[in-house]
């Protein structure tokens, strides 16, 4: 299954890299994360598997940028990828969508970035760069959502959709 979730993703990622001038983000949310009642828990075990993977599914991409919401949870969902790719994560404010999505898409025109966020935050940016309501806030036990969304323009994005 794996093996078929990789072969996949790189396919995907084959067929949208021949346009031009497009900016591709790769939206997860935060990988699945401690009950140790605060606000601002880092990852359990079985996240720091699930960012360990989604790292290995990502060694072969050239990343140009990575942001995530300032926790703990959605910065070390980034930690493996950034230490392999000797990247930076930068935090950035999930309310300001649009403009702020710009701003990426200019500043990493026909590169690729991923941006860590949660439950509700993915799926606000992901209809931002689609231009469409296509997603609703996820579950709260659902941290296996990995959406790719190329775009030419903020709101006119093709969309690929993969579980990891």
């Amino acid at each position: 299954m794996k093996k078929l979730l990789i072969t996949t993703f790189f396919l995907a990622f084959t067929i949208i890299s021949y346009a031009q001038d497009q900016t591709t983000f790769i939206l997860v949310r935060h990988a699945e994360k401690a009950d140790d009642g605060t606000r601002n828990p880092p990852l359990n075990e079985e996240g720091k598997e699930r960012s360990s993977y989604l790292a290995e599914l990502l060694s072969r991409q050239e990343i140009d940028g990575l942001y995530s919401t300032p926790f703990k949870r959605t910065m070390e969902t980034l930690r493996s990828i950034a230490d392999q790719q000797g990247l930076e994560i930068k935090n950035y404010d999930p309310l300001a969508k649009k403009e702020w999505l710009q701003t990426i898409a200019e500043k990493h025109s026909n590169g690729t970035v991923i941006i860590s966020g949660h439950s509700n935050t993915i799926p606000a940016l992901a209809n931002a760069l689609l231009g469409e309501e296509k997603f609703e806030q996820w579950d709260e036990s659902d941290y296996s959502n990995l959406i790719i969304i190329v775009a030419y323009e903020v709101g006119k994005g093709k969309l690929v959709r993969l579980k990891f």
